[in-house]
């Protein structure tokens, strides 16, 4: 009698919860993203954590942020990475698909410079890296002596980001002086983990690409300290990028959504995941969390559906 009875509370508990749910619901459905090769890590973390238990299939590109920004303002994908914000011809494109979006920051970056470990080069200034990047500096400056004389006579061999990547666009802004001034003839590719192998296997190299990157691969590598106006050198760190003293390569890294895309529920949660233990795996894969300040207006901007770019 006493296991008839514990049985029927049981279904009964059950059976009256069937209208919210005996059991927590699944999410269906598919999610695409894409974009900067910077926020991959995030996105890819995210995908994998979020999608665990549930029947969604998540696929997750890095095609760059502004490849990324192509297939979104298309409306080919539902989210995509930038490493910078959105241009004003990507909005342009976005409006003439009629694509509304919403920007949201989901982390902190550090553009790191770097080098093979045992590299002579410890430091830079951003004077220096102009010199070595400018467009004019193509196939005239090669050997490190015309960087700074105290330097030996060695070739340099450099790599990069392509030009559809949202590190190239910060990078060439800063430290050149204008979006997209760069030399060409450096050895570019939009995956990051092509740049790590080809600077830690070329002597009198330098790459450049983002802080998780970097991190991950630091018994094989060397950030150069980066010396800005009259501050001192200063690396690529957690608290240095957090508090802006490593400058001018410090930046918030994105996602853009879709506002039609986020009336699913699938996207919807995963969003919300992006902005809740999504700011933890931030952290997990080599950069640094929003400030609670920011994480909740980012999540308030969400929750309000706040369209278009605070720039």
């Amino acid at each position: 009698m006493k296991q008839i009875t514990l049985f029927t509370i049981a279904f009964l508990g059950c059976f009256s919860l069937a209208l919210t749910g005996c059991s927590k619901k699944k999410e269906e459905g598919k999610i695409t993203i894409d974009g900067s090769s910077t926020v991959f890590p995030v996105s890819e973390a995210v995908a994998e954590e979020f999608g665990k238990g549930k029947r969604v299939k998540i696929t997750v590109g890095k095609s760059g942020t502004g490849g990324g920004m192509k297939k979104f303002c298309a409306g080919e994908i539902d989210i995509t990475g930038a490493s910078r914000y959105m241009k004003d011809s990507e909005k342009e494109l976005c409006a003439k698909n009629n694509v509304e979006f919403i920007e949201l920051p989901v982390a902190y970056d550090g553009i790191s410079v770097v080098v093979p470990k045992d590299s002579f080069i410890n430091e830079l200034t951003t004077d220096e890296l102009k010199k070595l990047w400018a467009p004019e500096s193509q196939e005239k400056v090669t050997n490190w002596k015309q960087i700074r004389d105290s330097f030996p006579d060695k070739k340099i061999t450099l790599f990069g980001p392509g030009t559809d990547s949202g590190t190239f666009d910060y990078f060439t802004k800063k430290i050149v002086g204008k979006t997209q001034a760069s030399r060409g003839d450096y050895t570019s590719s939009e995956d990051d983990n092509t740049l790590v192998t080809g600077v830690t296997k070329t002597d009198g190299s330098l790459a450049y690409f983002g802080f998780a990157y970097y991190k991950e691969n630091k018994s094989k590598l060397k950030a150069v300290a980066i010396k800005h106006k009259d501050g001192k050198a200063t690396v690529p760190t957690m608290d240095t990028i957090s508090d802006g003293t490593y400058a001018p390569l410090s930046r918030p890294i994105f996602i853009y959504v879709s506002k039609k895309a986020a009336e699913r529920s699938e996207v919807d949660a995963i969003v919300k995941y992006y902005l809740g233990d999504g700011l933890k795996l931030a952290k997990d894969v080599g950069y640094i969390p929003l400030p609670d300040k920011i994480a909740s207006e980012a999540n308030k901007r969400y929750a309000d559906r706040v369209l278009g770019s605070s720039k």
